[in-house]
């Protein structure tokens, strides 16, 4: 198991290239083995510059290649994995591991033990799995606790010395690239006991499972009495599991508050061993139903080394946490937007941002405006047509603040301007964006490990929501 090549490419459209490669690294003493398996089939890794075109052009995402391909886009090519084959040079190089995250793409070549004509299938070669267990640990290093471009760029420089010592000669030892730079000494993996084909590698440290739960709550609120207003809760738990051994135990609990709202439509990651069956059973159901399952909410798994979403599940709350009110008036150039907001009393008033977004969408860019707001302050992104809304950690005493004001807007130009085909007109949105508290637990011990969470109510969450506004 071992890898040829590994590139972290960053997409910009608009761009000559569409792209820039931010980081490659390549292994000669594997691809001295890989020519010696592939023997007649063999295709060297070529060079940055080709792969970037190469791939930006199979994945879509160049500006020049979007019209029909035969090799890309015939019914015969239709793609259901990660796994690409790059036509460079009039060769193709297969198998090639490529991912989009964040606006970054994250790329391997993994060495294949066997001739590639035919194709062996994807099962059997071992460097796949170990291949996306280094992406995944890569992406997670990257944007762990990352707030902006120059903290990406200090974790790109660090990559060459971590690779060093969690990826040497091509062999990924860890995957958890943060333990690796933590440490003073790296020590060696060693293997006590057999790993599933899954699991590349294990890790070494202190136990440690962190756990955020995100919610997005779409709201269209009419502020009308013969129009009810609608709300739709969804909510992802994302764990990473930091735990020695090969293959650990792990149970995760959800607890609901009093007179919490059940989960619903709940969806669970492929790594969870077991599950209560009322728990799959409980699906969209009137909330006011006595029989719906409330939990608490049990999660046996073998947990995976890099970062992954536990579960998805629905949940119907009685009102919106955030009551609102968005007009938009619209005079030749001109904008009249009025914006009323009030938080509900039942939610805690303390955070660690708030904002709200107004974006203007099929309009040329935003050349002046002006703005009245009782709380907060206002920012202007001219370019991108853009408003935000900076509300702070806490919204007054009267939990209700309103802004209002005119923008005006330039000519369209031939520049890339924000679209959208649905806000056309009169119609559009406005987003809230909040962090309430962030919670890692520690301590965990041998081989059983239990987690306990409380959905609500409890310092111990991890919560970022989203609210959208339907225009009247």
């Amino acid at each position: 198991m071992a890898q040829r090549a590994v590139w972290l490419i960053s997409h910009e459209p608009g761009t000559p290239l569409c792209g820039t490669v931010r980081f490659s690294r390549r292994y000669p003493t594997v691809e001295k083995r890989a020519k010696v398996f592939n023997g007649a089939s063999y295709v060297p890794v070529p060079e940055d510059g080709p792969f970037l075109k190469a791939l930006l052009f199979e994945l879509r995402l160049s500006d020049d290649d979007k019209d029909f391909s035969e090799s890309r886009d015939s019914c015969s090519h239709i793609n259901k994995t990660s796994i690409y084959a790059l036509l460079i040079g009039g060769e193709e190089l297969w198998p090639v591991i490529a991912f989009m995250k964040n606006g970054m793409i994250y790329a391997c070549v993994p060495l294949v033990e066997q001739t590639l004509f035919p194709r062996p299938p994807l099962i059997s070669i071992s460097g796949i799995s170990q291949g996306f267990e280094l992406l995944f640990g890569v992406q997670g290093f990257l944007y762990s606790g990352q707030k902006n471009d120059s903290e990406l760029n200090t974790k790109l420089s660090q990559l060459p010395d971590l690779l060093l010592q969690t990826c040497p000669f091509g062999t990924l030892l860890d995957a958890n690239l943060e333990n690796s730079l933590d440490s003073i000494n790296f020590a060696s993996v060693t293997h006590p006991q057999k790993q599933p084909t899954w699991k590349a590698g294990t890790y070494k440290g202190k136990p440690q499972v962190s756990i955020s739960i995100t919610e997005k709550v779409k709201s269209m609120q009419y502020d009308k009495q013969d129009i009810a207003d609608t709300w739709q809760v969804i909510g992802v738990v994302t764990c990473k599991c930091d735990l020695e051994g090969s293959m650990p135990n792990v149970t995760i609990s959800l607890s609901l508050p009093t007179n919490g709202s059940p989960l619903q439509d709940i969806l669970v990651h492929p790594c969870v061993t077991s599950l209560d069956s009322a728990i799959l059973t409980s699906s969209s159901i009137d909330a006011a139903d006595d029989s719906a399952f409330s939990g608490p909410y049990k999660f046996p798994l073998t947990p995976p080394l890099e970062s992954f979403n536990l579960c998805y599940y629905t949940s119907q709350v009685p009102v919106p946490p955030i009551l609102g009110f968005y007009q938009v008036k619209e005079e030749e150039v001109q904008l009249k937007i009025t914006v009323n907001l009030k938080l509900h009393e039942s939610v805690k008033n303390s955070f660690e941002f708030c904002e709200a977004r107004i974006p203007f969408y099929n309009r040329g860019p935003v050349t002046h405006v002006e703005h009245k707001v009782s709380f907060g302050q206002l920012e202007v992104f001219r370019e991108k047509s853009l408003l935000i809304w900076i509300i702070g950690q806490k919204f007054p005493k009267s939990l209700e603040i309103s802004l209002s004001g005119t923008v005006t807007f330039g000519a369209k130009s031939h520049e890339k301007q924000p679209f959208d085909q649905i806000c056309i007109g009169g119609t559009a949105y406005l987003k809230l964006h909040f962090r309430i508290l962030d919670y890692t637990l520690t301590g965990c011990y041998a081989d059983q490990h239990s987690v306990q969470v409380f959905a609500s109510g409890k310092p111990k969450i991890s919560t970022c929501k989203l609210y959208r506004f339907k225009l009247t």
